[in-house]
């Protein structure tokens, strides 16, 4: 039995993956036993068209999460009224059970870096983000999610650190946490600091999804690629995620040097068998 696409408000406690253009045609045909989707709302931006056709068609079979990679709420830019305009037209149209951005900015003077950056965790962007996630909130009506980004450098002078910055905009503003494990991993080694302190520092109730990828080493780095399969550190690292905030809807992510489809679906079989154990020993315990 597939998942019904129009039970909506909120991800099912199960694994999904990323729905890129190289399976569109092929997740449409197969309709594989996968528990929700994640897009890109700007790829679907567009009025109309081949996009949308497809992804109605989609939302007519899954649960689907809206992820958004240009909001740039951390920018000292005028937040774009017209980009919140359309995601709301688009969240009207696919009604889906989630709304996510990045905890980060990616333009400057109207100019954007294809990247996500991270913030100086300072009281100022504290305030200032949130009220731009507030904004972005009332205008859709919706709680959203807020994703911690990998990072390579940090500013001086944080008043947090990025954990309780992570937390506290969350308890200013109520939106949920979209932690990603593989970012912490990445920035926990690049910065040196314990991931399993990030981990303790947001609060059990915050979570409302959980992101997992595979990095690339790059000199003395690790870079979040998302070219390749979950390594085994990040795997643990999530059973840890798990014990702490409980079983979460977990996304697969895969954005370069897409693989076939098969292969998608065993990186999320492997997370919904760590969420079907938790489950299981959560019931025995309780028993």
């Amino acid at each position: 039995m597939h998942p019904s696409g129009n039970a909506g408000g909120q991800l099912p406690v199960r694994a999904g993956i990323g729905l890129r253009e190289p399976h569109h045609r092929q997740v449409l045909e197969d309709l594989p036993a996968i528990g929700w989707l994640e897009v890109h709302s700007e790829n679907f931006f567009g009025p109309g068209g081949e996009p949308l056709r497809i992804l109605e068609a989609v939302r007519r079979h899954y649960p689907l999460s809206l992820h958004g990679v240009g909001m740039s709420l951390g920018s000292s830019d005028e937040l774009s009224e017209r980009h919140l305009d359309k995601l709301k037209t688009l969240v009207e149209r696919i009604e889906p059970a989630a709304i996510s951005e990045h905890l980060c900015w990616s333009s400057v003077d109207g100019r954007f870096l294809n990247d996500l950056l991270p913030l100086p965790y300072t009281e100022e962007a504290l305030s200032h983000i949130g009220a731009r996630i507030a904004r972005m909130q009332d205008v859709l009506g919706r709680t959203i999610m807020i994703e911690n980004v990998s990072s390579y450098v940090r500013f001086a002078g944080a008043a947090y650190p990025e954990w309780e910055f992570l937390a506290e905009l969350s308890r200013r503003t109520g939106c949920k946490i979209l932690l990603d494990v593989n970012n912490i991993h990445v920035s926990a080694f690049n910065h040196g600091f314990d991931a399993m302190a990030y981990l303790r520092g947001i609060p059990r109730d915050a979570v409302g999804e959980i992101h997992l990828a595979g990095y690339s080493e790059v000199d003395d780095f690790l870079v979040d690629t998302h070219s390749r399969p979950v390594q085994d550190v990040v795997w643990r690292l999530y059973a840890e995620a798990l014990r702490r905030f409980g079983p979460v809807a977990t996304l697969i992510e895969w954005d370069n040097d897409i693989p076939t489809l098969d292969i998608l679906l065993a990186e999320a079989d492997k997370a919904d068998r760590q969420i079907q154990h938790l489950e299981a020993s959560r019931h025995a315990l309780a028993a």
